[in-house]
Parts: structure tokens; C-alpha cells; sequence
């Protein structure tokens, strides 16, 4: 392969010059003479004489050459011409060089441009340019910078100009592709995951977002307990524990908790109590209570279970209530009132005769009141409310006349406990 200005000969088999001046149709213009050169040709008045080494073999010297040019060939082409006084002629940009021959001067390396300090000087065959750096263009003399953000391709999201370059810029939450000028979304879940529990990614952003039972802090990163129990005095029946991420409700002694948040008596009568053998146990909301199993007391006598008479054959028994029936019930405290709580009812029920009822003991702060609801029945009603834990006894009496003037009353002797709480 040859450079510029040079063909390969193949019978020779090296490059040789190319005669530009036959083959390029009016290479010189303005009545220019064309003289071939190596590499290339020169353009001269016609009034010019060129004296120009051949070195090709054999060549005889001549002066009949075409447009006045002078070819000799020298025997050695490293001495010196054998007529040293004899100097060739260089058109401007060229010089003679240590055999004789016109070679370009590069104005750039020696320095005799006069290229400003601001441009790039770039060497020409047989002159020189002046031009501006990547990133300038020339206006005039001078070398000017060049807005690169009002020419395409455009940044995606900000361009940022330099002098004499440029560079694109992104939103916060993006990055630059690998082209320099898109911006992409940067997954700050994967990259770093800034969030303390919970991260999602969004595009230019992300959110974080806490486990239930934690709720994020005022830096939108991280997540604080949240304290359920603060939120509402109903989310537990008695008592609630805040703990880290969620809360537990716990209930006072004697309850069990049921679905988590609701207090349930516990039935100790059927599970473990310290009632004695002669003893029976009775369950009240949140404890239990041993009553004897025969609670008469003299001059009655035990005829059934919780039923104490007392004989007739005893004289003392003229004056006191036939029979005597003991019952228990249990109320929650502070339980609404009115409210009824206890029906007592004749058991026996005899031609002719008249039954009232009354409250004989235990209704000394008037907390409750008898209704009689029928010949037979009565209701037991609760008008003021009662706190807990305490235990009342009330007796309640049905009297029984008849037209004969017959007269009876029979007691049942109520204990009403009252719970520690309202459930």
C-alpha cells in the first residue's frame, strides 16, 4: 500500500510518484504553471525555473524538461550537488531541504504561525490553519465557547455548559445512563435501603413504611412503636401492655381473657377451690365464695337442700318464720339500675288464702325494692348501684293468711355478692 500521492508499479514492484500534472485536468488555475513533486505538485508562475533531483536509475540530466524544469539525477543522492552554488527556488510554506529538494515547513512545530494563544494551529502542505479547540467555533478572530444545552442530543434532565464542553445533570432519585445524557431511576431500595423496616421503590423516589404495631417518625425513614393503648381506654376490657410493635390485654385475678381483648369469669367451683367437704362452693364474677352445705340454725332443722324448717312441736317456732330457704346470686359491680335481679315465687299454693311480700332485712340504704308481680310472685328490683366486692344478705318474707285468720310466712334469705368489677 502506498501513501498519498504515490502508485504501486508492479514491474518494479515498489510505489512510484504519480505525475498529477497529466492527470489532473487544470490542476493549477490563474495561468499557473503545474510542476509535478513527489507526493504531489506545485503550482508556479511560468516565468519560473525549477531545478528538481530525479532519483530515478539511469536518468540523464536535462534541461529540455517540460514548463522550464530542470531534472538531474545525482550519483549519490547523500553527497552534496555537484554544483553547490546552484540553489533551488521554494514556493512560500516550503524550504530547501539538506538535498536540494522543496519540503513543507511545518509552521506549528517551528512556531513561525501566528495562531492566537486561545487556538490549535494544525500544519498544511505548504501553510498552516488557525483553529478553535473542541468545543469552541470561531467568530472573527477569536475562538468562542459553544452552547452545547441548545444543541441536540439534549440532556434528559439538565444540561450544565463548560467552557469548551458540557455535561449533563439529573433530578435527585435518578442517575446518568451509560450514554452521559438519560437519566435513569435509581433503586435506593436495593442500592442502600435507607428505611428502617419497610422500602418501596418509586420512580426519582422512594417511600418506607413500618410493620403493623410501628408507625413511622417524623424523618419518613424510620418507624416508632406505636402505643395502642394510648389510642383508646376500650381496646382492652381491663387492663392493656403496650409491647414493641403490638400491645396484649391482660385481665384482673379470677378472669381468663377470651378473643384476645374481652375478661371471662373464671369458674374456680368447677375447676380448683379450698371448699371443705361440708362446704359448697359458690362462683361469683372473679372469685368464688364456700358456704356450709346446711346453713340452719337453731331451732331449725335441715329438710332439704338450702331448706331449714322449724318444728312445730317446738314452741319457740310459734313466733318465728315456718321455713327458711337460703339462695345465692351474683351481680357485677355498678350494674344499671332499675334493674331486676330475683323473682321469689309461693311454692305452695293454698285454696283461700292471701300472699304479700316484703323486704324484712338487709335494705336498710334502700338499694332495693319488692315488686309483687302476682298472687304468688314477687320481683326483687335493683334501684341503686352497687360497687364491688361485697356481699349482701336480704331477706325477703311471704306472708300467708286465709278467711280463717290463719297466719304463716316463710323467709328466703338472699346473699347477693357483688363483683370487684363491672364485667
Amino acid at each position: 500500500q502506498c501513501t498519498d500521492g504515490y502508485e504501486w508499479d508492479p514491474v518494479r514492484q515498489r510505489c512510484k510518484d504519480i505525475d498529477e500534472c497529466e492527470i489532473v485536468p487544470d490542476a493549477c488555475k490563474g495561468g499557473m504553471k503545474c510542476v509535478n513533486h513527489y507526493g504531489g505538485y506545485l503550482c508556479l508562475p511560468r516565468t519560473a525555473q525549477i531545478i528538481v533531483n530525479e532519483r530515478e536509475e539511469a536518468a540523464a540530466e536535462s534541461t529540455s524538461g517540460r514548463n522550464n524544469v530542470i531534472r538531474r539525477t545525482p550519483a549519490d543522492p547523500h553527497r552534496a550537488p555537484p554544483n553547490p552554488t546552484h540553489q533551488i527556488q521554494c514556493a512560500a510554506g516550503y524550504e530547501q531541504s539538506d538535498h536540494n529538494v522543496c519540503q513543507d515547513i511545518d509552521e506549528c512545530a517551528t512556531g513561525t504561525h501566528n495562531c492566537r494563544t486561545d487556538q490549535v494551529c494544525v500544519n498544511l502542505r505548504g501553510s498552516f490553519s488557525c483553529q478553535c479547540p473542541p468545543g469552541y467555533q470561531k467568530r472573527g478572530d477569536q475562538c468562542v465557547d459553544i452552547d452545547e444545552c441548545t444543541l441536540p442530543p439534549y440532556c434528559h434532565h439538565r444540561c450544565v455548559n463548560t467552557p469548551g464542553s458540557y455535561y449533563c445533570q439529573c433530578n435527585a432519585g435518578f442517575q446518568l445512563a451509560s450514554n452521559n445524557h438519560t437519566c435513569v431511576d435509581i433503586n435506593e431500595c436495593d442500592a442502600n435501603n435507607p428505611c428502617a423496616q419497610q422500602c418501596y421503590n418509586i420512580l426519582g423516589s422512594f417511600i418506607c413504611q413500618c410493620n403493623p404495631g410501628f408507625e413511622l417518625s417524623s424523618d419518613r425513614i424510620n418507624c416508632e412503636d406505636t402505643d395502642e393503648c394510648r389510642t383508646s381506654s376500650y381496646i382492652c376490657q381491663y387492663q392493656c401492655v403496650n409491647e414493641p410493635g403490638k400491645f396484649s390485654c391482660v385481665c384482673p385475678e379470677g378472669y381468663q381473657v377470651v378473643g384476645g381483648r374481652t375478661c371471662q369469669d373464671i369458674n374456680e367451683c368447677e375447676t380448683t377451690n379450698e371448699c371443705r367437704e361440708d362446704e359448697i362452693c359458690w362462683n361469683y364474677h372473679g372469685g368464688f365464695r364456700c358456704y356450709p352445705r346446711n346453713p340452719c340454725q337453731e331451732p331449725y332443722v335441715l329438710t332439704s337442700e338450702n331448706r331449714c324448717v322449724c318444728p312445730v312441736s317446738n314452741a319457740i317456732c310459734r313466733e318465728l318464720p315456718y321455713s327458711v330457704v337460703y339462695k345465692y346470686m351474683s351481680i357485677r359491680s355498678d350494674r344499671t339500675v332499675p334493674s331486676d335481679i330475683f323473682q321469689i315465687q309461693a311454692t305452695t299454693i293454698y285454696p283461700n288464702t292471701i300472699n304479700t311480700f316484703r323486704i324484712k332485712s338487709g335494705n336498710e340504704n334502700g338499694e332495693f325494692y319488692l315488686r309483687q308481680t302476682s298472687a304468688v310472685s314477687a320481683m326483687l328490683v335493683l334501684v341503686k348501684s352497687l360497687s364491688g366486692p361485697r356481699e349482701h344478705i336480704v331477706d325477703l318474707e311471704m306472708l300467708t293468711v286465709n278467711s280463717l285468720n290463719y297466719r304463716t310466712s316463710s323467709v328466703l334469705r338472699l346473699t347477693i355478692i357483688v363483683g370487684p368489677y363491672a364485667f
